[in-house]
């Protein structure tokens, strides 16, 4: 989806709005993560033992799903990131949304494990993949430079009010009236919740009309915009940043870490209810004490994030997720719901920074012009660090008759994680975008971009005020096919992907790629 050029008697001039529609995409963010979190990561724990009772499951059987699901997602976010690059966004969470609904709908009618596997392996995934953090964070870093943490951050609070809220109303539900009457209503929920929010979707400011962070043409030409200038500028494309470490630096370190939030956020309720604690009490544990902090500290982190390095927030959280995995087994020993409590608090806040702050690492190293596509293509290795965490550690619970080992192990993979992330380096910037100079280590080595120019000279782009007026042509002599502006290089096709040229003396800097 292309940004068009307005006619010849458009005011182009784009003014700093009175409330900046990226801040309703944030609201949007925040309504699509939570039913793709709530539908999937944190209703698992409510409905394993009903399930796994009724229908003569074992958890790990119960896991199998899950499991299914990682893979599936990781072939299918390669296309979802690169459609949101393409400007689907909006069409995407529709579709998205009615598949999911179907999904958990349908599941209320379960008899066999294959059906249990494809509905939630498949169908869950794919919906929850196209309302996602992937399609609704990478959107957000297209709107956001200077205030990208902040916003992902904030919008990240819906994953953890879905925590909050899921198992609070579906476990005393499911309890009365059934697992199958559960899903229903959880389909029901995501349907109301989610159609109008995707109705809102805006793939790009400039295809609103707008400038990122809701500068305005002053304020960009004043020097406001630089930042998002070079965040555009030095944006690597999906070829250019599989050929870099960094990309797979950032995959092991978040991949090896993601195991322990999986793992949380699947067996809180069973493993505390294993530990002679009722169902209320660890629906409590996983609302309140783990949910509730991740919550009120995402929006801190976010804003960290603004002022501070990824890589060390990162590093900090997975530490304070480390030491709150081993208190919980401790506290479950002895039986100690404070010292249980305290254990899922600590969890919950250093695991609270993990989305916004992975986030925030992806743009700000690979830009956000191809930031789709190159985390749809991340995002397979990341998933298989996570796909096969939960079913471990249940086939470790069949085997041992607890989860006491396992979640020792969780511990050791966020410290583990925390070393990888400090380890993380930013890329180098291929010559098309260093002009071939040698020292090209990240996006601080930006290119200059010249000051902008009348649209008639590149009439694909949206047309803008400029600070003078161009100089008349010179009539002296008729074009020659040599004459042709020698200010626009074409970059050869890498690996069979398109590459635009980059910065042109060009006011619509921001002109999203294919």
């Amino acid at each position: 989806m292309s940004v068009s050029a307005p006619t010849a008697g458009t005011v182009a001039q784009r003014r700093r709005p009175l409330i900046y529609y990226g801040y309703w995409l944030i609201g949007v963010a925040f309504v699509a993560q939570l039913i793709s979190a709530g539908s999937q990561a944190y209703v698992a724990g409510v409905f394993v033992v009903p399930m796994s009772e009724d229908l003569g499951w074992t958890r790990a059987e119960f896991s199998l799903a899950q499991t299914a699901g990682r893979f599936i997602m990781a072939f299918f976010g390669i296309f979802v990131g690169v459609l949101v690059d393409r400007g689907y966004a909006r069409g995407m969470m529709v579709a998205g949304v009615t598949v999911l609904g179907a999904g958990l709908f349908l599941t209320s009618g379960v008899t066999e494990l294959w059906q249990w596997i494809v509905l939630r392996g498949a169908m869950f995934t794919v919906g929850a993949a196209m309302i996602g953090n992937l399609v609704v964070n990478v959107t957000l870093s297209k709107w956001f430079v200077q205030r990208r943490g902040m916003a992902v951050g904030v919008a990240a609070v819906g994953v953890s009010v879905a925590g909050i809220l899921m198992p609070l109303v579906l476990t005393p539900f499911v309890d009365a009236f059934g697992w199958r009457a559960g899903w229903r209503l959880l389909a029901v929920i995501a349907w109301a919740a989610v159609y109008p929010a995707a109705l809102m979707m805006r793939s790009t400011p400039e295809e609103h009309g707008l400038n990122p962070d809701g500068r305005s043409d002053e304020e960009m030409r004043a020097g406001a915009g630089e930042a998002a200038r070079a965040d555009f500028a030095n944006s690597l494309t999906q070829g250019e940043a599989l050929r870099t470490a960094t990309l797979y630096q950032i995959v092991l370190a978040f991949g090896v870490s993601g195991v322990g939030l999986g793992t949380i956020l699947f067996t809180t309720i069973p493993f505390t209810t294993d530990a002679g604690f009722s169902r209320t009490t660890a629906a409590f544990m996983l609302s309140f004490a783990v949910a509730l902090p991740a919550a009120l500290v995402k929006p801190v982190w976010g804003v960290l994030l603004d002022h501070y390095p990824g890589k060390v927030l990162a590093a900090a959280g997975f530490l304070i997720s480390a030491a709150g995995t081993a208190i919980v087994v401790v506290a479950a020993q002895a039986h100690d719901v404070r010292l249980l409590a305290t254990g899922f608090v600590l969890i919950g806040l250093g695991f609270g920074g993990q989305i916004p702050i992975q986030e925030v690492i992806w743009a700000s190293y690979f830009g956000r012009r191809y930031l789709g596509a190159v985390r749809s293509v991340a995002m397979p290795f990341t998933l298989f660090f996570g796909a096969g965490g939960p079913l471990v550690v249940q086939l470790y619970f069949d085997r041992v008759g607890n989860y006491d080992g396992a979640f020792y192990a969780v511990a050791v993979m966020w410290v583990l994680g925390a070393l990888l992330v400090l380890m993380v380096r930013q890329p180098k910037l291929p010559a098309r975008i260093t002009g071939g100079l040698p020292d090209g280590d990240g996006p601080a080595a930006a290119v200059e971009v010249p000051p902008p120019v009348s649209t008639e000279a590149t009439p694909a782009v949206r047309r803008e005020a400029a600070p003078e007026p161009p100089p008349e042509p010179a009539p002296a002599a008729a074009p020659r096919a040599d004459d042709a502006p020698s200010d626009v290089a074409v970059e050869p096709e890498q690996a069979g992907e398109p590459v635009e040229p980059p910065m042109q003396p060009r006011r619509d800097y921001m002109q999203p790629g294919p």
